[in-house]
């Protein structure tokens, strides 16, 4: 089977400093693949690269068969994207906004009224698809973003700290929904600070520290190779020098002096 996603040699600097280090990943498709690491380790990097938002780089970053420096235009059109941060036009309603993701992606406007209606009453936004969006909570507006992502059925779905500011129960629909995809064949690439979850629906893993992947495998791999319990204790003994509980005594010590 041919990648989905090939990365190779991906190097990326801003200015002096050189935040991707030559990555080298290939994604297959219906793969869940956990992308993690620590701040800076040049995880939100990759996904704007892999989004066309950066196209400076240096390396060669294949998709579906495109390339990515010659064929931005066609690629987005496969991706779905949750970015960690993100600004919607508040002063629309969900409806104005998705519906102006669809003409973008030159949908049917019928389709796109059906499926914003269906995804939003599944994420219990249902009676707010006509409210103004600058009277949303966080995870209102998240919720929408969410939508904005899948309403054009892409192949490859990136999501950057989806579940920030989500309640307890859309994070559970979003786990089931990001298995579910999979089954479908979507291809997901996950990005989080949440190694439980991600532990949780990633069929790959593949860490990163310092624009470099340190470790890539499932967890059970993972696990056998560096004979840790769980991700976070994995994540913790390849990302840091020093004792992270001995930190949290410090940071108590110092409040007390």
């Amino acid at each position: 089977m041919e990648p989905i996603i090939s990365i190779k040699n991906l190097y990326k600097n801003y200015g002096k400093k050189e935040v991707l280090k030559g990555i080298n990943l290939d994604i297959y498709p219906g793969q869940v693949i956990g992308y993690i690491g620590p701040n800076g380790a040049g995880k939100s990097t990759t996904v704007k690269i892999l989004c066309g938002l950066l196209p400076d780089y240096r390396g060669e970053v294949i998709i579906k068969g495109l390339n990515l420096k010659t064929d931005s235009i066609q690629i987005k059109r496969l991706l779905g994207y949750v970015p960690e941060l993100a600004e919607l036009y508040e002063v629309l309603t969900p409806a104005e906004f998705l519906s102006l993701v669809g003409d973008l992606y030159e949908l049917p406007p019928e389709t796109t009224k059906t499926r914003m209606e269906k995804i939003l009453a599944a994420l219990d936004l249902k009676d707010n698809l006509h409210q103004r969006m600058d009277t949303f909570s966080k995870g209102m507006k998240q919720k929408v973003l969410i939508a904005s992502a899948l309403i054009h059925n892409p192949e490859i779905i990136i999501l950057d700290e989806p579940l920030n500011g989500l309640d307890a129960n859309t994070v559970i629909i979003i786990k089931h929904l990001i298995s579910n995809l999979a089954k479908e064949g979507k291809t997901i690439f996950y990005c989080s600070h949440m190694m439980d979850i991600v532990e949780k629906v990633s069929e790959k893993i593949v860490l990163i520290n310092d624009g470099r992947v340190v470790a890539n495998g499932t967890f059970l791999e993972l696990k056998d190779q560096l004979g840790d319990k769980s991700l976070e204790q994995m994540f913790a003994g390849l990302t840091s020098g020093n004792s992270l509980s001995g930190a949290a005594e410090e940071i108590i010590l110092a409040m007390n002096q």
